[in-house]
């Protein structure tokens, strides 16, 4: 697929779709006023019937466009002018592609009014268009002999001649986060019997390879080495031996701080010999998706060539039952040296990440941010589309916070006073890897907390919005890749 830039009138552009950006007001501008006349008056008739209202979310097609070239319009609603963020236009422009996508070889043009953009600058909008069309046409159906949806033939975003250098480089940026996204989303939606420990890392050091990321892979040796005994229990039910990797992008100064991404990436969780039901099991493919999201993020950071020094580090485990499985009453040594008294075998992922953060840290992170899908407890609190965020230093938080906004990526912080963490003290061991029922998503960040060395430190619970259990209008189910869009944007403003 190609996208391209260009300042052609909306009604002389050539396209099998062109896709037009309403907004929820009396007005219209230039734009829209000239495609309305170019039309016959269609879209104002279209508006006075109440067809054409431009709320959030509502489309309207007109698949014969007699008047202008491209063979048809689709409408699509971005709501109020004053409410118009991020968020509210990837929506819009993910519901737009989807619904067009089904069929191949489809062109598509898209504009959006100058004057409903609000706050928002064309190079910001021209970035979410161009991440939309990469990522909408793509679905799950990675095993179908026919597929649900094509990815489009070739892409215009119109824009005015002020804003036309603006835009270019802006589509080559959401074209970049488009893609990385869509990594994420395969491994994540990719079964276990293809994507474990081995086999991800090789799909991790084919992409550092491709990008030119420095990548590293530590093997079951190695991981004994240094001490990460915490991840290798986990591993040690499965016949599939763990892996650790580093990705590691050196784009800013010798001396420049280091912002490290850390993912959980537990390929398969049957939960140990606290076994999980069927029901509880079919999607546990996606409890990798932490660590998918660091490699979609990594790749993006490498190709975007931020001046800016990163390090992707991905903790890679099955946890399964067998005669060598870990069990009930173990007491593990993480690297850091802490002890661990195992009293839930299926609270595993805080145990890869305990190895993986310390690990972070002692290669040099100034700042640190995990992801994981770690607790069922994360989704109670916020839902399947929301992001939790739990630190150990405000002003890191509020940084990554203001990022996923600007992402159009939905997180809320979450409490960690230190009564949580009182929660998991131990009578044999330095601490139990698992507190009370309640609040078990904030004992799970206190957990972690214990292994950053008191670096600025944010831990994401992605477990509800990392994967999704059906199609909407504006999203495929499976894999989201949601975050990478936001762990890109930290790096640019780190």
């Amino acid at each position: 697929m190609t996208i391209t830039v260009s300042t052609t009138p909306w009604n002389s552009i050539e396209a099998d779709w062109l896709i037009v950006g309403i907004c929820q007001n009396d007005d219209w501008g230039s734009e829209l006023q000239g495609l309305d006349d170019a039309l016959g008056g269609t879209l104002t008739r279209l508006r006075e019937t109440g067809d054409l209202n431009g709320k959030a979310g509502s489309k309207l097609a007109i698949h014969d466009a007699q008047g202008i070239v491209a063979k048809r319009i689709l409408l699509i609603g971005l709501g109020k002018p004053d409410k118009l963020d991020g968020a509210r236009v990837h929506k819009s422009m993910m519901s737009a592609v989807r619904q067009i996508s089904e069929k191949q070889e489809t062109s598509v043009a898209v504009g959006i009014p100058a004057d409903a953009a609000g706050s928002l600058s064309a190079g910001v909008l021209a970035q979410i268009v161009a991440t939309a069309a990469v990522t909408g046409p793509v679905g799950q159906d990675l095993y179908r002999k026919e597929p649900g949806r094509y990815p489009l033939s070739a892409v215009t975003i119109l824009t005015t001649t002020d804003a036309e250098s603006e835009v270019t480089s802006a589509v080559s940026q959401g074209a970049i986060l488009g893609e990385a996204v869509n990594l994420t989303r395969e491994l994540v939606n990719r079964p276990a019997a293809d994507i474990y420990p081995e086999s991800f890392a090789a799909r991790a050091a084919a992409m550092a390879d491709s990008c030119g990321l420095k990548c590293e892979v530590l093997d079951e040796a190695k991981l004994s080495e240094e001490k990460m005994g915490s991840l290798l229990a986990v591993a040690q039910g499965s016949d599939r031996p763990a892996r650790v990797v580093v990705l590691e992008h050196a784009g800013g100064d010798a001396n420049g701080p280091t912002l490290a991404l850390v993912g959980k990436g537990v390929t398969f969780d049957s939960g140990g010999l606290s076994l999980k039901t069927s029901e509880g099991m079919k999607t546990m493919k996606c409890d990798m998706a932490g660590a998918a999201t660091v490699l979609g993020a990594m790749s993006a950071i490498a190709r975007l060539k931020l001046p800016v020094n990163v390090i992707g580090v991905m903790g890679l485990v099955e946890n399964m039952v067998s005669g060598n499985s870990y069990k009930l009453g173990d007491v593990l040594t993480a690297r850091n040296g802490t002890t661990i008294e195992v009293l839930n075998t299926d609270a595993e992922g805080r145990l890869v990440l305990a190895d993986v953060l310390a690990y972070a840290v002692d290669r040099g992170a100034d700042k640190l941010i995990d992801l994981a899908t770690l607790t069922g407890a994360c989704v109670v609190a916020l839902g399947v589309e929301v992001t939790g965020t739990f630190t150990n230093d405000e002003s890191w938080q509020s940084d990554v916070l203001a990022a996923a906004g600007r992402s159009g990526e939905h997180a809320w912080p979450m409490p960690m006073f230190d009564h949580f963490g009182e929660l998991l003290k131990s009578d044999v061991a330095d601490c139990k890897n698992v507190g009370p029922r309640w609040g078990g998503a904030i004992t799970a960040a206190k957990f972690l907390e214990k292994f950053v060395s008191e670096k600025p430190w944010v831990h994401l619970d992605i477990a509800g919005p990392s994967f999704a259990d059906s199609n909407k209008p504006h999203r495929e189910g499976g894999g989201t890749g949601c975050m990478v869009r936001t762990l890109v944007e930290v790096a640019t403003a780190f």
